[in-house]
Parts: C-alpha cells; sequence; structure tokens
C-alpha cells in the first residue's frame, strides 16, 4: 500500500469511516486533481479507474466524505458544486469566466487581514469560501 492510500486510510478510520475502494479511489482523484472536479466529473474519472462504480456511489461517497470533514464541497451561484480535499489552509478560488478554469489562490496576507477585519466586528470565522471572477487581460 503507498504512502498515500495509507494516509487516505487512516483518514477515513479517524472520522469514523469505513476504509472503502470507493472512498478510497474518490480521494484519489480529488488529491490528484488540479481542477475542481464536479460529481460528474468525479464520476466520470472513477469509472477509468473502476468500471463498476456507479453515479450513486460517488455521489454518497461525496457526501459521507463532505459530513466527516474529509472533502469540501465549493457552491459558486449557480454553477455545478466542485469538491476539493479539505485543505490545510483556507484558500480563495479564481474562475476565469472564458474558460471555466478555477485556480486556487493561496495567501496568508488576505487569510491575516480577513480575520482581522472579522476580529474587529466582534466575530470569528467558522467558514469562508471567496470567488474571484476573473478574465485574462488582452495583450497590448
Amino acid at each position: 500500500m503507498c504512502a498515500q492510500s495509507t494516509e487516505f486510510a487512516q483518514a477515513l478510520r479517524d472520522a469514523g469511516l469505513r476504509v472503502t475502494h470507493q472512498r478510497m479511489t474518490v480521494m484519489a482523484i480529488l488529491k490528484d486533481s488540479v481542477d475542481h472536479p464536479s460529481a460528474d466529473e468525479l464520476f466520470e474519472r472513477a469509472r477509468k479507474v473502476d468500471g463498476a462504480v456507479s453515479f450513486a456511489t460517488v455521489y454518497r461517497t461525496l457526501s459521507a466524505l463532505e459530513e466527516a470533514g474529509l472533502v469540501r464541497k465549493l457552491t459558486f451561484e449557480s454553477d455545478p458544486a466542485r469538491f476539493e480535499i479539505t485543505p490545510a489552509a483556507e484558500h480563495d478560488h479564481l474562475v476565469d469566466v472564458d474558460t471555466g478554469e478555477m485556480i486556487e489562490l493561496a495567501s496568508e496576507d488576505i487569510n491575516r487581514l480577513r480575520r482581522a477585519l472579522v476580529d474587529d466586528l466582534g466575530y470569528e470565522i467558522v467558514a469562508q469560501t471567496t470567488l474571484i471572477r476573473v478574465r485574462k487581460k488582452p495583450a497590448p
């Protein structure tokens, strides 16, 4: 068993979930994804790994992983929900309005400013998701 598989199995056990092939497959796909796939995209990728996986299994697996805090569901306006492994550090997302590409924007400066602004108002952050829609600037 590779280190990544061992890490996933332990994360599932720590979350009180059974270690199943489907859960391991979904977590591996998410970990290896450079994008933030939708449930449909995850299903397509999972079918390439295991042709017996059903959409219902992928959907139930995502739900269980999200409930356990191992996966984060990203919902932005009317776009389909997208998924990522729950990050170690908060980050924002840029979405290219022309291509649909989603880019992670990790900045401790932004996180520090966000915490300070919320703290000044007498609150603490429970969860946050920021989406910034962008478009490439035309070449000069």
